[in-house]
C-alpha cells in the first residue's frame, strides 16, 4: 500500500492513495465536499479485498492536498484528475464519485483520453445542475447555497458538526441509527481542508452545469441515489441525469440518505461490484 503526491501544472500538490496490485484494474474514488479520500475507507478496503487496485485523492484545497486560494473550479478539478491518471498511467479505470465528486467524475470522464476509462458510477451526485435557473426551474434556490456560505463564514467548525449530525446521513430522521463516529470523522476530514477552497467549492457544486458532460460520456455509467437524500434531492439530479446518459443505469434506495455508502456499505458495495464485473 502506498500514497504520495503529484504536483500539477500550476504548482499545486495533490495527495493520493494507491493500494493494491499495479497490474489490477484500477478503481478511482472521488470524494464529496468538504471531505477527503478518507471518506472512501470502507470501499477502498472492500475493493482491495476483491483484487482491484484502488486509488483516491484529496481534491485541491481538501484533506492533505495544498490549501489553494486559486483553481477551485470544476475544470481545474478535472484537470487535476487527468494529471493523476497520467502520472499513474491508469488504463481501463472505473471512476466512482459521490456528490461533488460525482460532478468531477462526469467532467473528467467526458474529456478523458481514449483507453483511460472503462466505466463510471455517480453516487448521490450533483449533475446535471443543483441551482434553480430559468433552464432548471426545479433546482434549489440560491438562498440555500448562500445559507451554506453564511454558515461556513460564521463558524465552520460548528457547521461541520451540524451537517453530518443532521441531513447528510439522515440522522435527523425519526428512528435513525446515529453513528457518532461518522459525525466525528466527517468533522475531522472537513477541518483538515482549507476554508477558502471550501467556500469557493460551494459555487462549484451548486452552479456548474454538467448537462453536456453527461451527454458526451460514451462508457457505461451507474447512477445510485438515496430516495431520502436531503442534500442533493433525487428529482433534480439522478432522475434528470439518467435521461442524459447514453449508457446509464439508475438504481435508487428507499429511505437512504446522501451519505448512503457510508451508512450502508453492505448494500452499496455489492451493487458497485456487480456493475464493475458486468
Amino acid at each position: 500500500m502506498s500514497n504520495g503526491t503529484i504536483t500539477t501544472k500550476d504548482g499545486t500538490r495533490i495527495f493520493y492513495k494507491d493500494w493494491g496490485p499495479k497490474t489490477a484494474q484500477p478503481i478511482v474514488f472521488h470524494h464529496g465536499w468538504p471531505l477527503s479520500a478518507d471518506d472512501w475507507d470502507n470501499q477502498m478496503l472492500y475493493f482491495l479485498s476483491k483484487g482491484f487496485r484502488v486509488i483516491a485523492h484529496d481534491r485541491r484545497g481538501h484533506g492533505r492536498s495544498d490549501q489553494t486560494d486559486h483553481g477551485n473550479d470544476m475544470d481545474t478539478y478535472a484537470s487535476d484528475v487527468a494529471a493523476l491518471a497520467k502520472h499513474l498511467d491508469l488504463k481501463n479505470a472505473v471512476h466512482i464519485g459521490h456528490s461533488t465528486g460525482g460532478g468531477e467524475v462526469a467532467r473528467y470522464v467526458a474529456r478523458a483520453e481514449k483507453g483511460r476509462v472503462a466505466k463510471a458510477a455517480l453516487l448521490g451526485a450533483v449533475p446535471p445542475i443543483m441551482l434553480k435557473t430559468a433552464a432548471n426551474p426545479e433546482g434549489l434556490p440560491m438562498e440555500v447555497f448562500d445559507g451554506i456560505r453564511a454558515a461556513l463564514l460564521a463558524n465552520r467548525a460548528q457547521f461541520y458538526i451540524d451537517l453530518p449530525s443532521g441531513p447528510f446521513y439522515g440522522f435527523n430522521r425519526p428512528g435513525a441509527k446515529v453513528s457518532q463516529g461518522l459525525i466525528d470523522n466527517w468533522w475531522r476530514q472537513g477541518m483538515a481542508g482549507g476554508a477558502k477552497a471550501h467556500y469557493d467549492c460551494i459555487a462549484v457544486f451548486s452552479e456548474t452545469d454538467f448537462t453536456e458532460d453527461l451527454k458526451a460520456i460514451q462508457v457505461p455509467v451507474l447512477v445510485l441515489h438515496g430516495e431520502d437524500d436531503q442534500v442533493v434531492p433525487i428529482a433534480d439530479s439522478a432522475h434528470k441525469a439518467i435521461k442524459l446518459l447514453k449508457h446509464g443505469t439508475l438504481k435508487t434506495y428507499p429511505g437512504l440518505s446522501h451519505g448512503m455508502f457510508a451508512t450502508h456499505p453492505d448494500v452499496i458495495n455489492p451493487d458497485l461490484l456487480a456493475f464493475i464485473k458486468a
